[in-house]
């Protein structure tokens, strides 16, 4: 059966670009229009931690927004994991992945498929399928989700339309901070576009896509819930660290909203300070548990306290790699994508790119 449906392929120039959110936001808005699609994710990165679901969490995540039937996405060829990279380099998988993703049976009555591509142009290359090759091999319309940090810029998308040519159907530009979005729309989307590049969203950058739940905290640092762990729910927007006097402390705390607090342990002031601030998470380093007075406050103002065996900074490198690498799997980020798609993506002029109009 012939293969009939158009594909988009989503990449990214550099990992967590915002690839899983463009495509939640695109999705959304096909499903508005009553486009039949379909949802794939070819090089899978990381397993479903559900004990009942075997899916990519990419794969399983976007599935359950978008209440896709089974029938409508393409799971992983593989996991991109340290084993399967291992048994690769030692040719103990000879596996032709780039011919199966040709041979991949179509999804049914669809008109699109979007597949979501690794972290970079070249990232699975070892298993030939790398962004361009997956571009060719399913004959895929390429979307690239590049995060702004400067001007700069230009030259990675550039560079990105050599190596993709025709395929590159245009950008869209992510984390724009409000200070540098009149710079983005009046030099960067002219310059882009008169070199056949179309920008379909400038996209703001939001401390809610950033932030990262309580939960995941405690993961990260494999810390210890000491107070409220009802509400590891909890988004954190960013790191304050309380190490100076209770006075001082205060007024620094004041100035962030949504914050974990690191400080010290022994620190009851310090800890007292925190839990009157709009803070939605106390990490104590250093392995001592609080009094017990901080204690019952933590739990009247509802701020989950945590206790981590570690000093200060290894505590916020460590969660300063972990905002570095956000997902969006949190469910209070969901009608936020939906809504900054809405307003800052051209859904219009990707379906006429796509040959998609309807009449």
């Amino acid at each position: 059966m012939p293969n009939l449906a158009k594909y988009l392929l989503v990449g990214s120039i550099e990992a967590y670009s915002g690839k899983s959110a463009t495509i939640l936001g695109i999705a959304n808005q096909l499903q508005s229009r009553g486009i039949d699609f379909g949802y794939g994710k070819p090089i899978g990165t990381c397993l479903s931690e559900s004990p009942t679901d075997d899916l990519e969490e990419d794969l399983r995540f976007i599935r359950q927004c978008l209440s896709l039937p089974p029938e409508r996405v393409q799971r992983a060829l593989l996991l991109l994991d340290a084993d399967t990279i291992h048994k690769r380099l030692l040719q103990e998988d000879r596996t032709d992945y780039y011919r199966s993703l040709v041979e991949s049976p179509p999804i049914p009555d669809a008109e699109l498929v979007l597949l979501e591509g690794p972290g970079t142009l070249e990232e699975g290359s070892l298993f030939d399928l790398s962004l361009p090759q997956l571009a060719e091999a399913v004959n895929a319309s390429v979307l690239i989700v590049a995060r702004y940090h400067s001007v700069l810029l230009v030259d990675t998308i550039l560079s990105a339309q050599k190596h993709l040519g025709d395929r590159l159907m245009g950008v869209a530009i992510n984390d724009i901070p409000s200070d540098r979005l009149d710079t983005v729309q009046t030099i960067v989307q002219p310059f882009l576009e008169d070199r056949g590049i179309p920008v379909l969203g400038l996209l703001p950058s939001s401390a809610l896509l950033r932030s990262i739940s309580v939960g995941e905290i405690v993961q990260k640092l494999k810390a210890q819930v000491l107070s409220c762990r009802d509400r590891t729910d909890l988004l954190v927007e960013g790191i304050q660290i309380g190490a100076m006097g209770v006075n001082l402390a205060v007024q620094y705390f004041n100035q962030a909203h949504n914050s974990a607090i690191v400080t010290g342990g022994d620190r009851a002031d310090i800890q007292l300070a925190a839990l009157e601030t709009s803070a939605h998470c106390l990490i104590l380093t250093g392995n001592l548990a609080p009094s017990p007075m901080v204690l019952a406050r933590a739990e009247e103002v509802e701020i989950p306290i945590l206790s981590v065996d570690l000093d200060t900074l290894e505590t916020v490198e460590i969660l300063d790699r972990a905002f570095g690498q956000v997902r969006l799997h949190e469910a209070g980020k969901i009608d936020y994508v939906r809504q900054m798609m809405d307003e800052h993506f051209n859904c219009d002029l990707l379906m006429e790119l796509l040959g998609l109009e309807r009449g």
